[in-house]
């Protein structure tokens, strides 16, 4: 379970935090598949802690030797079984750690793999409530947060306890006195621990959804640039920023305050423990009950103690602080659990969920509504049927609806109510989503295509850029298909990204394809590029393409209208052109606007 989403003084209404019950549930599901390892590598680490533990006993022997005044060849054994202890200890622990840091990495990835899998399957609008900031804050500084744990604490903690409780057996073993005088300590640690344990989580919690914030307010600034130069913003946003910074300084020293209280109380713990077991030393020698060597190894055994205890506590700080990043990993996996319908799967809802699709119907829509939140709604039962090998142009004003629809199809968007239902031959693996916001990956031109189909080779690379009309300009880039794109490397503009995105298309070669203005980016001088590029990309595949320009419009096998989030005209372009309908009145106001703004001759 995931306690309800946060909402962050950005107005933002955060992704959910998992609570602790499901964040250990999570853990332990994750470090299921390599329980041998494991147990192979906590079992290593119990010998060498054990092995350790001869240490304290041998030097007792050396004191007791040297205090009854035996000859100095009784010391050749304790000295050799010293440097042994030493060498296995060494050995075991090095084998022991290596084990336990190889499980944090798998699980570590593990967790990361699942982590972007589940992201990428999160409702567009979820993640836009939520705002860029939180999801790069759970990306960045709660996984790093993590990973540090798993690379650094969690070694030393299995090592910490282990060398704790056996250290313990050893005091008793010499005399349970002495463990009970150890155990004086305890109280005061376990109260530490606990007022530590109390305040540390939610203060964490709080730090990481402030730096998300924080992370928030900048990108918003820095993005939106030159509209807040232009509107002469900058002393109001510089502001908010400063705001935002203050409160995450605020929590990094509230935290800063709380380690520095909880040292000095370990402190205070570590003379109480180490004063009784040196009382009790005294009486017990004094007494005859042991001899002076062994209460010379039950101190020293104490205060080896304190490495292992301070650090078991000491750790309870990075524990907490990545607990805290954990849940909110956690929170975004589960939040997608339930993975998104997509084409040829229904989604969960009222209307009915069985019923007969025509052999002829790459795709169904049925009665779809959505909403972005309560009183939000976009779309109002929506029903489109989209037949094998047709191009639907899906035309309207803006904030009709065309951009959500296209995603529901695509089935990148859970629709509220309704359901969307392929063909056999149109799956779920068989649906390409191309927008007008396009990603140029880094790396080689070659590798950025491959991201849809891997296994192409250089001549389905050429073949897929010829198709969409791509092939000259890629060939005459500095290392042609091996040029490196993206950022830090050679720029492609806007047109030539798009046709980049187009060519991926081609070679996932889906049954249907989902255009969301994708040539809205190129301009007046690239739009018939555009053009000519999707509709060879498109040739051959059913299609529904929401068209920016009417001329894809004119294109299109059928147009369909939407208006308020309705279907409100559907049919060929020219009985709609000639219909006096609202496709009319869009069709004489885009020409109208070409004929005004066309040149002169």
């Amino acid at each position: 379970m995931t306690t309800p989403s946060p909402t962050a003084d950005t107005g933002a209404e955060l992704l959910p935090i998992a609570n602790p019950a499901r964040t250990r549930a999570a853990l332990r599901t994750l470090i299921r598949p390599d329980r041998g390892l494991a147990l192979t590598g906590l079992g290593i680490l119990v010998a060498a802690t054990a092995v350790g533990l001869l240490v304290q006993p041998l030097l007792g022997r050396i004191v007791d030797i040297v205090a009854d005044g035996r000859p100095a060849g009784d010391l050749t054994l304790p000295v050799v079984l010293l440097v042994a202890v030493a060498v296995v200890q060494g050995l075991t622990t090095t084998l022991g750690l290596t084990r336990i840091a190889r499980l944090g990495e798998t699980v570590l990835a593990r967790l990361r793999e699942r982590f972007v899998e589940r992201a990428l399957n999160l409702p567009a609008d979820r993640l836009e409530r939520a705002g860029a900031g939180d999801l790069t804050a759970r990306v960045t500084g709660d996984v790093a947060r993590v990973a540090e744990a798993v690379r650094s604490a969690l070694p030393e903690m299995a090592r910490s306890v282990l060398a704790i409780l056996l250290t313990l057996g050893a005091l008793a073993l010499l005399d349970v006195r002495f463990l009970l005088a150890a155990l004086l300590a305890v109280p005061v640690q376990l109260l530490t621990a606990r007022w530590y344990v109390r305040r540390a989580l939610t203060l964490y919690a709080d730090q990481r959804v402030a730096n998300g914030a924080q992370q928030q307010q900048l990108l918003e600034t820095i993005g939106g640039a030159v509209t807040v130069r232009g509107h002469r913003l900058e002393e109001q946003h510089t502001e908010r920023s400063a705001g935002r910074s203050r409160k995450a300084v605020d929590l990094t020293m509230r935290s800063v305050n709380l380690v520095l209280g909880f040292y000095g109380r370990l402190h205070i713990a570590e003379y109480i423990g180490l004063a009784a077991v040196l009382i009790a030393g005294f009486w017990l020698v004094r007494d005859g009950a042991v001899s002076i060597g062994t209460a010379t190894a039950a101190a020293l055994y104490f205060h080896s103690l304190f490495g292992p205890v301070n650090a078991a506590l000491v750790l309870l700080d990075d524990a907490q602080s990545a607990a805290a990043g954990l849940a909110r990993l956690v929170g975004v996996t589960d939040l997608a659990e339930q993975p998104e319908p997509r084409a040829g799967k229904a989604a969960p809802v009222s209307v009915p969920q069985q019923r007969t699709v025509s052999s002829e119907a790459a795709v169904t829509v049925h009665e779809v509504s959505h909403a972005y939140g309560p009183g939000r709604p976009v779309l109002h039962e929506v029903s489109l049927t989209l037949k094998a090998g047709e191009h639907v142009a899906l035309v309207g004003t803006s904030g009709a609806g065309k951009s959500t629809l296209a995603r529901i199809v695509a089935g990148v968007q859970q629709p509220t109510t309704g359901t969307v239902t392929a063909s056999a031959s149109t799956g779920e693996a068989s649906v390409v989503l191309v927008t007008q916001e396009v990603h140029v990956f880094t790396g080689s031109l070659a590798e950025d295509l491959r991201f849809a189909r891997p296994d192409a080779t250089d001549a389905d690379l050429r073949t897929a850029l010829s198709t969409v009309h791509a092939l000259d300009w890629a060939e005459a880039l500095p290392d042609g298909l091996a040029t490196v794109v993206g950022e830090g490397g050679h720029r492609l503009d806007p047109a030539r990204a798009q046709q980049l995105a187009l060519a991926r298309l081609v070679l996932a070669d889906p049954a249907l394809a989902v255009l969301d203005e994708a040539t809205a980016e190129a301009g007046s001088a690239g739009a018939r590029v555009l053009e000519r590029s999707a509709e060879a990309a498109l040739a051959g595949r059913t299609a529904l393409v929401v068209a920016h320009r009417l001329t894809q419009a004119v294109a299109a096998d059928r147009v369909v209208v939407l208006e308020a989030g309705r279907v409100v005209e559907s049919g060929p372009h020219d009985e709609l052109r000639d219909a006096d309908g609202p496709y009319a009145a869009l069709w004489r106001a885009w020409s109208g606007s070409r004929a005004t703004t066309a040149p002169h001759p």
